[in-house]
């Protein structure tokens, strides 16, 4: 797998999104202090596809070091903050992410999906959250998938979270998604709007055909 730094961002496009996560982790704080306690971020499976690699330090899963394209798909540019109950950042909580490409299908060998791979997206990284808990990384919006012959998954993106006392693995949706409702394991989490995400425009400094996704994880302790 290829590695990746904070360097493949500009500097514009970190200090934006630091900007962003800043007014929006304000406004959320706010409200959750405002109703007393936050609720913790429904857990959700592991999956089949957990990568067999070695996780990378991505922060831009739309480039694999060494080849000149760039992965197929919506552009999408994901932040949001780790946060225990009472609404504290959770310091340098390691996150691995993993999905499938634009077409639905996972870089792994178990993946029988016929859908096509793409050669400019592996599709998996580990990062890293700041001393205000923040993370953020860039990828392509997922597609849905079958798991069965009657049976599609709606597109998400995998989150396994260590804190310094707590472990989460869930998963993020999208707003809209048609295969939400039927969805058993979205549906099993019970206040599903803590896992489905809307696309936001982008802010000037941002390719403008891009898309903002905020997604907050909130742990027990941290």
């Amino acid at each position: 797998m290829a590695t990746f730094s904070i360097g493949d961002l500009s500097r514009r496009e970190i200090l934006r999104m630091s900007a962003i996560l800043g007014v929006t982790s304000l406004v959320s704080t706010k409200f959750a202090f405002a109703q007393a306690a936050l609720q913790r971020t429904p857990g959700q499976i592991l999956g089949p596809f957990y990568p067999m690699k070695p996780f990378d330090q991505n922060i831009d899963l739309t480039k694999v070091a060494g080849r000149p394209g760039r992965a197929e798909g919506e552009i999408l540019n994901v932040m949001g903050r780790v946060l225990n109950l009472k609404g504290e950042p959770v310091r340098n909580a390691k996150i691995e992410i993993w999905q499938a490409n634009a077409h639905g299908r996972y870089t792994h060998p178990s993946d029988t999906n016929p859908a096509p791979l793409d050669p400019n997206f592996e599709g998996s990284a580990v990062l890293t959250t700041d001393l205000e808990g923040r993370y953020s990384f860039k990828t392509i919006k997922p597609a849905a998938y079958p798991v069965g012959p009657n049976t599609i998954r709606p597109a998400h993106i995998h989150f396994e979270v260590y804190g310094r006392q707590d472990r989460l693995v869930t998963q993020m949706y999208f707003e809209g998604d048609p295969y939400n409702s039927t969805d058993r394991f979205l549906q099993s989490a019970g206040r599903t709007e803590l896992l489905i995400t809307k696309l936001l425009p982008p802010p000037p400094e941002f390719e403008p055909e891009s898309k903002v996704v905020v997604f907050d994880i909130v742990l027990y302790a941290g």
